[in-house]
């Protein structure tokens, strides 16, 4: 149940950032161009680990080094989100990203003390990979509140009272920190910032050389390059295909949510069954080939059906590929040095989707939709090529066990 209450809790702002920010600018006439530069409000979720030992190391309150950061975040989340439809694009542009920035800088603590937490009360392999899942999935179903309630409600309400909608289901988040307890660090916490900051690299770069060290991380970022710059403006390509705000809210992001979540199921027992390392190679795969449906649906137009075909085969992918990965980073990650390391990890994770998101609106106006779906096909390649290095098809997991019991298991 708490991870249940992370998932919703941690997923509910960046879709709110990543569906309904772009699709209210594009319905105000807000330029591909712009709406594309205006996602670089996402690199606080790329560069989060800068902060993440001052989360690691100091206590806000009472509660707690976990559950003050939690209660502060969320509170934050609440104003930025609940405050957003006040302001118009035509007038107040600069205050719509000053807003958005402070979201997101909101939204990356809370991921950072939410992973944190979340890792520290998950102690066996069975409960990792069954908390991550239902994290996970929780996570993907947040994306019902922007991208579903709140594109339907653009067409029938303001968006000053459609953005406090959005706001109001962070109470979920609002109510973890009061309920649950503090969990019990595997690791003693950090004596100084400095500490803080140097053991999660230092233990990181003591595991493997130099070399392998940094193709682990380079494949952390391309594993996924292809799959987020396909669907960086997934909702302004659906709006300029011709469908409709209601259309989009229940055929796109009703589809998208049950497919990724088919997807991220079925990647589980797959994941379980023939190993991290071959459901990477699996899964890559898959992705690659599905982004090739949005160049079907480039030239098929508003078509519903193809709509609903393209979307499910493209997600199902996504929840294939996101099973895998956030597998690899649990793998690579100490409960040494939880904090830091996981936002490390998954920030550069997260650094393909808001470069693709900053640049793909360009890229688009360049060249066209279709091209630009062909472009993001071949963008998957290099991610695939490093599991050569990282993560061969037959070898098993052979580095050794750290002192925290990090491990494949």
């Amino acid at each position: 149940m708490i991870c249940l209450a992370t998932g919703f809790a941690s997923g509910l702002p960046l879709y709110v950032v990543l569906q309904l920010v772009p699709a209210w600018l594009r319905l105000e006439g807000v330029s591909l161009t712009a709406i594309g530069f205006f996602t670089a409000v996402q690199y606080p979720y790329v560069v989060k680990f800068l902060w993440a030992p001052l989360v690691e190391r100091y206590p806000l309150s009472a509660l707690g080094r976990r559950r003050s950061w939690m209660l502060l975040t969320q509170v934050g989340l609440i104003f930025c989100i609940g405050s957003l439809g006040f302001w118009r694009p035509q007038d107040a542009m600069s205050t719509i990203v000053l807003i958005s920035v402070g979201l997101a800088l909101f939204s990356a603590t809370q991921d950072i003390v939410l992973d944190a937490y979340r890792r520290e009360i998950l102690q066996t392999d069975g409960e990792l990979a069954m908390g991550n899942t239902v994290h996970v999935q929780a996570y993907r179903v947040a994306g019902l509140v922007p991208g579903t309630l709140g594109m339907i409600l653009a067409g029938s309400i303001g968006w000053d009272l459609n953005f406090m909608i959005m706001a109001a289901f962070m109470s979920v988040g609002l109510a973890l920190p009061l309920l649950v307890g503090e969990p019990k660090s595997a690791a003693p916490p950090p004596q100084s910032l400095w500490q803080a900051t140097v053991i999660p690299f230092q233990e990181f770069f003591q595991r493997r050389a130099l070399g392998p060290a940094l193709a682990v991380l380079a494949f952390m970022v391309l594993y996924k390059l292809g799959d987020n710059m396909a669907t960086a403006l997934a909702t302004p390509f659906y709006l300029d295909m011709g469908f409709s705000t209601e259309t989009i809210g229940v055929v796109a992001k009703g589809v998208s949510l049950w497919a990724v979540i088919i997807g991220g199921v079925i990647g589980a027992f797959v994941v379980a069954r023939i190993g991290i390392n071959r459901s990477l190679w699996t899964f890559g795969v898959v992705q690659m080939i599905t982004i090739l449906g949005f160049v079907w649906l480039s030239q098929a137009g508003a078509d519903v059906w193809v709509l609903g075909v393209v979307i499910a085969g493209e997600y199902i992918g996504v929840g294939l590929g996101t099973t895998a990965s956030v597998a690899f980073i649990a793998r690579e990650t100490s409960r040494l040095a939880v904090a830091t390391q996981f936002a490390m990890f998954t920030a550069l994770a997260s650094l393909p989707r808001v470069v693709a998101a900053s640049f793909s609106g360009l890229i688009v106006d360049s060249i066209g939709w279709t091209e630009f779906f062909y472009f993001s096909t071949l963008l998957a390649i290099p991610g695939m090529l490093l599991l050569f290095w990282v993560a061969p098809f037959n070898a098993p997991y052979n580095l050794q066990q750290d002192s925290a019991g990090n491990g494949e298991g």
